[in-house]
C-alpha cells in the first residue's frame, strides 16, 4: 500500500529555506555599511527565487516521469522508487511533495490537461478567455472544441489509466471522481455562457446543456474514434463541433 507524507512545501525544506536566509553575508571591506542591509535583502530574494525555481524543476521531473512510466507501464505496476530514479529525486522526496502515488497521478493529470506547470487554471486561460468573449453561441462552440481536442490528445492516455486503474487500485477511485467533478463544474460554466447568448433551441436548460457537454466531454470518445478507429484530430473535431451544435442550437 501507498505510503502518504506531508504535500510539497514540507517543514524540512522551509527549515532549510530559513537557515539559507539567516546566514550571515560576509561583505568586503570596500562595502560601505550602510548598503549592507540592501544588499542582503537582494541575494536573500536571489536565493529564495532560486530555490523555488529549482524545486519546481525538480517537481515537474517527477510528474513527468510519472506520466511515461503510467503510461507505459501501468498505474499499479508502476512504483515511487521507479518514479524516483526516472526523475533522478529519492523516493522519500517524491512521498514528500505528493504524498501518495495517486496524489502523483492527479499531478500528471493536471499537467497534461494544461500543456505546462504553470499555476494557471484552464478556465483562466487565454483560450478559454476567448471563448466565454465570443458573442456568437456556435463559434463559441468551435472554440471550445478545437481546445477540447488538444487537451484530449494531450491527456487521454493519462485519463485512461486512471479511469481503468480505479478498477484494481481503490486509490484511483476518489481521483477519477475528482476529474469527473472538475469536468462538471467547466461544463455548469460552459453551459451557463452558452444559454446567455439566448441562442440555443427553445426549452432547454442548464442541467440538459451540461449534461449534453459532459457527454461529449468523455474520453471514451477519443479513445473509440481517434485512438481505437484511427480518426485524424482535424475530423474529430470537426464532428465533435457538429455532434454538439446540433444537440443544443435550433
Amino acid at each position: 500500500m501507498e505510503r502518504t507524507a506531508t504535500v510539497i512545501g514540507s517543514a524540512d525544506t522551509a527549515e532549510e529555506e530559513l537557515a539559507v536566509m539567516m546566514t550571515p553575508i560576509r561583505y568586503s571591506k570596500t562595502v560601505s555599511e550602510s548598503l549592507e542591509p540592501s544588499v542582503t535583502k537582494v541575494k536573500r530574494s536571489y536565493d529564495a527565487s532560486r530555490r523555488r525555481e529549482q524545486a519546481r524543476a525538480r517537481r515537474l521531473a517527477v510528474v513527468l516521469a510519472a506520466r511515461n512510466l503510467f503510461e507505459r507501464d501501468g498505474f499499479r505496476p508502476t512504483t515511487i522508487a521507479a518514479i524516483a530514479a526516472h526523475a533522478g529525486v529519492s523516493a522519500e522526496s517524491v512521498y514528500k511533495g505528493f504524498g501518495s502515488k495517486a496524489a502523483l497521478a492527479k499531478a500528471v493529470f493536471d499537467l497534461v490537461i494544461a500543456g505546462d506547470d504553470e499555476p494557471i487554471p484552464v478556465a483562466e486561460r487565454p483560450a478559454m478567455l476567448a471563448v466565454r468573449a465570443e458573442p456568437d453561441a456556435r463559434r463559441k462552440i468551435a472554440m471550445f472544441v478545437e481546445g477540447l481536442a488538444q487537451r484530449q490528445a494531450r491527456s487521454a492516455r493519462a485519463q485512461i489509466v486512471i479511469r481503468d486503474g480505479r478498477h484494481v487500485d481503490d486509490s484511483l477511485a476518489p481521483v477519477w471522481a475528482k476529474l469527473n467533478d472538475e469536468g462538471m463544474a467547466g461544463m455548469t460554466m460552459l453551459g451557463r455562457h452558452l444559454l446567455e447568448t439566448g441562442q440555443l433551441r427553445d426549452g432547454i436548460d442548464l442541467e440538459e446543456v451540461r449534461d449534453v457537454l459532459w457527454t461529449y466531454l468523455a474520453i471514451d470518445n477519443y479513445e473509440r474514434l481517434v485512438l481505437t478507429q484511427g480518426w485524424p484530430p482535424e475530423r474529430y473535431s470537426r464532428w465533435l463541433a457538429h455532434a454538439i451544435t446540433s444537440a443544443l442550437c435550433p
